[in-house]
């Protein structure tokens, strides 16, 4: 793992209170003191060269003379680093002293028993390549970051790939990209960047690359897809579905749910269907499926370094649909219904009048055969304010089965009993039970199949296996990312720590955080400055139902109060979040933010694959990136973004610009081009972290210029 400059800077603290840091002596009674600065330099690593200063005062002999000293200082070769006497000019060793603290005084010229002293720790230089793990496709270019730390560390490199001999072309870049292109053959590859710093061990960095036939290789597949159609106004359209892909990115075959116009048609996916690079890119292509209806629909998709498809469609379909889905290999065959299991949800969708609608709730599924029953159910609703029309008051008790499609494989029928009865169909997408705690659990698609009417709303969405635990207020204890949409381009971001008290069902816990908020251009943003200071509710030890204070505005005069949410959690601080009342009908998630000291910037280089998630106004254009995240080196460091964006009717457009990442793990994205009517700025929120290669692997991104809505959008390496 990488050691950040944070954590640096924390240790010489300590190290400088307990040595006595910039302290002077005053010798014989003279009056003298000496003390000593580094820059602010936190930590040094080797051969690094920077000067010493010192502040003589009681004389008007400012001269000093420079010496080094430590325990592992001894012996041959200069092992502590060597400093000139006069000027304070000092290098660094090449390899780390064992300890690794040395002393730096400076002792008056007046009076030699007037000294100051510095003590500084002496790190190696590590590396990191992103993506750390990724599968290229045969004659795909693929681009690598590396970044080095400490982060005053020159961002320099040499690069590598083994075998060389099979390698594939490799374009290695003086700075901190390379460009790798795959060969005709599968093989495994790895990609190493070397910091141009001599030092003892040399500090590299490594990517492991797999190179495959095609970024979607042969399987079995499940996708979903939300948007609007070219009705005026625009109607909502959601779309659930398998595929199947065979060699070279050819689809032999699938199945879809469309609901459309409040209805729901069935189509088969047909020969013809494909996914193809762009442009012999490794993380850009477009999807094609062609429907048993004679209707083609085109998808122009990014990929992430795990082969994740996240896509909107193209304009060039002809169909006038706009939207945004995503599309994964499906689980094992035995990884859903070899035994009970719990899945949470979270729907969205329209009611027979156009209002929005959220569902969220659990379903127990006890396997039986081909299929199984559900009991114990529970689910809550928001129709548009109301809360009671689906089922009564809430949270209803939900009973029912399910079933796999006889006939088309992947498909399975879902019968929801509350006070109306509900259908689904539901197609198994990735993840696993052995992985369930983790960022990648068992996720299930879901669409309603009911045609619409006053008691069944069109709806669509994710259910999410449910991690066995005892779900009170201690099992909520961390930190979290939420992100929420709302009608007409509402959406907000939110940190929010939760301190675990009250366990049980009995009182409230501290939910407590920042956030920021785009309601149709309307910015509201509570910074960390002035934090919310809000509660959160288990209201059962077993079934994961939550409650929680979110948004408000504790920083408006007169304050703004918070809405009241129900969440229901699949694992600790993760779940599906309703808007319990408003007519804004807020849904969402909820996700774990790592615990850690601090975040910092150099922890963001690499490529993601970004994409709008949930727009709730047809008014704005999905898009996907292409993002390519930098860390240049130069004083102070410097943190760049460039990119391409495609939205449904332009492609390639190029993105330049910055950005920044506090210490909790929430940032700013600042756009130059393409050239916005305003500056284009947008926060971000870390959700996922690589502990053992020390990297940001997902975060969360939404637009926050005034007057400009925005979506969410995920961006995941």
């Amino acid at each position: 793992m990488m050691i950040k400059n944070c954590l640096f800077a924390a240790a010489l603290l300590s190290l400088a209170l307990a040595g006595g840091c910039a302290k002077g002596g005053n010798g014989t009674g003279s009056g003298i003191t000496v003390s000593v600065a580094d820059g602010n330099i936190p930590a040094v690593y080797p051969n690094q060269q920077l000067t010493f200063t010192a502040t003589v005062t009681g004389t008007t002999n400012k001269t000093v003379t420079w010496s080094l000293s430590g325990t592992a200082c001894t012996g041959m070769g200069n092992p502590c680093g060597t400093i000139d006497k006069i000027t304070g000019a000092y290098v660094a060793p090449v390899a780390v002293p064992s300890p690794a603290t040395v002393t730096i005084t400076a002792t008056s010229a007046a009076d030699s028993t007037a000294t100051g002293g510095l003590q500084v720790h002496i790190v190696l230089i590590s590396v990191v390549v992103t993506p750390t793990t990724v599968t290229v496709g045969q004659n795909l270019v693929q681009q690598f970051t590396a970044v080095a730390v400490p982060d005053d560390a020159p961002q320099t490199f040499t690069w590598s790939c083994t075998p060389t001999v099979s390698c594939g072309s490799f374009a290695p870049n003086p700075n901190n990209v390379a460009v790798y292109t795959a060969p005709a053959s599968n093989l495994a590859v790895v990609v190493a960047a070397t910091s141009t710093v001599q030092q003892s061990p040399a500090g590299v960095g490594q990517a492991k690359v797999t190179v495959v036939t095609s970024r979607l290789p042969s399987g079995t597949y499940a996708f979903r897809f939300s948007g609007y159609d070219k009705s005026s106004p625009p109607r909502p359209v959601a779309v659930a579905g398998s595929l199947t892909a065979g060699a070279n990115g050819t689809i032999t075959g699938g199945f879809e749910d469309v609901l459309a116009a409040g209805a729901l048609t069935q189509f088969s996916i047909t020969s013809g269907s494909s996914y193809v690079p762009s442009s012999n890119d490794n993380n850009l292509g477009t999807l094609t499926l062609r429907l048993s209806s004679g209707t083609t629909n085109i998808y122009t998709a990014v990929l992430t370094s795990s082969g994740i498809i996240r896509m909107i469609e193209s304009s060039s379909d002809g169909t006038g649909i706009t939207g945004s889905g995503v599309l994964q290999k499906s689980a094992t065959s035995t990884a859903f219904n070899a035994g009970a299991q719990t899945f949470v949800f979270g729907f969205t969708g329209v009611d027979s009048t156009g209002g929005r609608v959220g569902y969220v709730g659990m379903l127990p599924m006890t396997p039986s055969g081909t299929g199984g029953t559900i009991t114990g159910g529970l689910l809550d609703a928001n129709d548009n304010t109301t809360t009671t029309n689906v089922c009564g008051t809430p949270p209803c008790n939900v009973a029912g089965s399910y079933q796999l499609d006889p006939t088309i494989p992947g498909l399975w029928h879902m019968t929801l009993n509350t006070a109306q009865t509900q259908h689904f169909d539901f197609f198994v997408s990735g993840g696993q039970t052995q992985t369930k705690t983790g960022p990648n659990p068992l996720t299930l698609y879901a669409i309603s199949t009911d045609p619409i009417d006053g008691a069944h709303p069109a709806l669509s969405g994710s259910m999410v296996y449910q991690v066995p635990m005892t779900y009170n207020n201690a099992a909520f204890s961390g930190t979290s990312v939420s992100n929420l949409t709302g009608t007409n381009a509402n959406v907000s971001l939110t940190l929010g720590t939760t301190d675990g008290t009250s366990g049980g069902t009995g009182g409230a816990g501290g939910f407590t955080g920042t956030f920021d908020q785009n309601d149709n251009g309307a910015i509201v943003s509570v910074p960390a400055a002035k934090p919310f200071s809000y509660t959160y509710v288990a209201t059962g030890t077993t079934n994961g139902r939550y409650t929680f204070q979110m948004l408000g505005n504790p920083t408006a005069n007169p304050v703004v109060t918070p809405l009241p949410f129900v969440l229901y959690a699949s694992g600790a601080n993760r779940g599906f979040l309703l808007d319990q009342s408003s007519a804004a009908v807020m849904t969402g998630t909820m996700d774990p933010q790592p615990s850690k000291a601090s975040y910092t910037p150099t922890e963001l280089p690499g490529t993601f694959a970004a994409a709008t998630i949930s727009n709730s106004d047809p008014a704005l254009a999905p898009v996907v990136q292409n993002l390519l995240l930098t860390s240049p080196g130069g004083t102070p460091p410097a943190y760049n973004v460039t990119g391409i964006q495609n939205t449904s009717s332009q492609t390639g457009s190029p993105l330049t610009g910055t950005y920044t990442m506090t210490s909790t793990g929430v940032g700013t994205i600042t756009l130059t081009a393409p050239p916005p009517p305003a500056a284009a700025t947008n926060v971000i929120y870390a959700i996922d972290f690589d502990a053992v290669n020390s990297v940001v692997t997902d975060f969360m991104m939404m637009g926050t210029t005034s007057g400009t809505p925005s979506s969410i959008t995920f961006a995941q390496q």
